[in-house]
C-alpha cells in the first residue's frame, strides 16, 4: 500500500523529532547554566519550571506534538486503510501538518497564547474534516 496520506504523517513525525532535537539543544545548556542537577525526588516538571520560560517552550511544543496529533496519525493511517487517502483529505492532513509546524514555531519563539490557539483550532477542524471522510467511507 502507497497511500498518499503517509507523506504528511512521517512529515509530522519527522518534524515532532526536530522538535526533540531543539528541545534538548536549549535545556541542556540552560540547566548547565544553571548548575541544575536532575533530582528524582522533586516532583514532576517542578525542576524544569525552574528553566527560562524560552527554554520551556519548546519542551511545552513537545509534549504537544505528543498528543493531539495521536489522533491525526490514527485516523490518517485509517483513511490510508480505507484506500481514502487522497483528495480532500490529503489537502486537510497537510493542512494539519503545516498548522502544527506554524504553532510550534509560534510556541517556540513568541508564545502569543490567542495566536497559538487559533492555530490549534485551525488544525482540530481539519481533524475534524479527516473524521468526517473517514466517516462517509465507513457509512
Amino acid at each position: 500500500m502507497n497511500s498518499p496520506i503517509i507523506a504528511p504523517v512521517v512529515a509530522l513525525v519527522a518534524w515532532s523529532l526536530v522538535m526533540w532535537l531543539w528541545m534538548y539543544a536549549t535545556r541542556l545548556p540552560a540547566m548547565a547554566r544553571s548548575g541544575m542537577k536532575p533530582d528524582p525526588q522533586m516532583p514532576r516538571g517542578e525542576q524544569m519550571n525552574m528553566l527560562p520560560a524560552r527554554t520551556r517552550w519548546k519542551a511545552d511544543n513537545y509534549n504537544h506534538l505528543m498528543e493531539q496529533p495521536t489522533l491525526f496519525y490514527a485516523i490518517a493511517l485509517s483513511l490510508a486503510l480505507l484506500d481514502a487517502g487522497d483528495g480532500s483529505s490529503l489537502v486537510m492532513a497537510w493542512a494539519y501538518v503545516g498548522l502544527r509546524i506554524v504553532h510550534s514555531l509560534w510556541q517556540s519563539l513568541t508564545n502569543v497564547i490567542e495566536v497559538r490557539f487559533v492555530l490549534f483550532m485551525l488544525s482540530s477542524l481539519m481533524l475534524f474534516g479527516l473524521t468526517w471522510n473517514a466517516a462517509r467511507v465507513l457509512l
